[in-house]
């Protein structure tokens, strides 16, 4: 069986490529590890982990110290530019029943920032025997980065067309072309394009995971602005209005579900793109960020619980990965259950 699977999916383990002096984490160093530590923990308490980073020894001592059992978590050393594991990971599909991990270029968002130590990272892991029990395939001659994709596991595909028609990605490759490429990759049904919604200061070209995400086959998480002086509320209403039109393979449409919109943050004079899209679904549990805003903290909680009855809601303090313009899923990657 062939098969993109959907986050829900039973998982081996998590990937989270670490912070360290030389990435642009440098100047907050220490407010980023906390943060990361404090994912490694939750992460690391439900399944196994996998840690990337230059100097291994450095992030165990870390994690001893805040008294995290290192005992699930697996560490591979290679050189990284940054910490986003989402869109550097490798995105992992079923070919004939087995886990195959696929390896597309990453170029930093379409050039914007350096990405010559991440793009080598999953190619290097499985050189190096680090992906044992999973299969390997190099796609790297087409740039796509893994919180710009939504599975249902079942055939669907939820993009947006800023980010996969960016010209500074695929730019020789048409709309069709894309699809037609992603479809046998994927072995999708269909892909549901999404053409409005984004938010400020997010340096991906809006990216699904900060906008809407899939909970389940038949349902949909997404992002809702309700003060109308906001500068997101018109193109996220009219990003409402189209998930409205779309439909699962059955003709049926899709349960939608708001998520709350965060109060502004700003960092250096900027907009930060707090988003509680954001969130991993794990082994038994959803870890979602949560950004010192406890009305709606608690309120994004809540609707999560509402999509995932059968899993513990976990919040984090996600306010030094947003200073980065990041949340907590763009920095994880999970590797399903061979």
């Amino acid at each position: 069986m062939n098969f993109l699977p959907a986050e829900w999916y039973p998982q081996s383990f998590v990937q989270l490529t670490f912070p360290h002096a030389e990435t642009d984490w440098q100047p907050m160093l220490e407010e980023a590890e906390d943060c990361f530590l404090n994912i490694a923990r939750e992460i690391s308490l439900r399944e196994n982990l996998l840690i990337v980073a230059p100097n291994i020894e450095a992030v165990k001592e870390k994690l001893i110290g805040r008294n995290i059992d290192i005992r699930p978590i697996q560490f591979f050393a290679c050189p990284t530019n940054d910490t986003w594991a989402r869109d550097h990971g490798g995105i992992t599909v079923f070919r004939n029943g087995k886990p195959t991990v696929l390896d597309f270029k990453f170029n930093g968002w379409g050039l914007k920032f350096a990405a010559n130590y991440d793009n080598l990272i999953t190619s290097k892991l499985f050189e190096a025997g680090g992906g044992a029990g999973y299969q390997y395939e190099n796609h790297l001659n087409f740039v796509l980065e893994g919180g710009s994709i939504e599975s249902d596991g079942k055939g669907t595909l939820l993009t947006t067309s800023e980010c996969l028609l960016s010209p500074n990605r695929n730019g020789e490759w048409n709309k069709q072309q894309i699809e037609n490429y992603l479809k046998k990759t994927f072995n999708l049904q269909q892909i549901l394009w999404l053409n409005h919604g984004f938010l400020q200061g997010d340096d991906t070209d809006s990216h699904i995971d900060t906008l809407a995400r899939f909970c389940s086959e038949d349902t949909i998480a997404y992002v809702k602005c309700e003060d109308e002086t906001d500068i997101h509320f018109f193109e996220l209403k009219k990003m409402e209005d189209e998930l409205k039109t779309f439909r699962m393979l059955h003709n049926q449409p899709y349960k939608l579900i708001p998520l709350p919109m965060a109060d502004a943050i700003y960092h250096d004079g900027e907009r930060l793109p707090t988003t509680y899209a954001n969130f991993l679904i794990i082994n038994g549990a959803v870890l979602y960020p949560t950004y010192n805003q406890p009305e709606n903290d608690k309120r994004a909680s809540e609707v999560l619980a509402s999509a995932f009855p059968d899993r513990e809601i976990v919040g984090i303090d996600c306010t030094a990965l947003i200073k980065q313009h990041g949340s907590l899923h763009c920095v994880t990657m999970q590797y399903p259950k061979n």
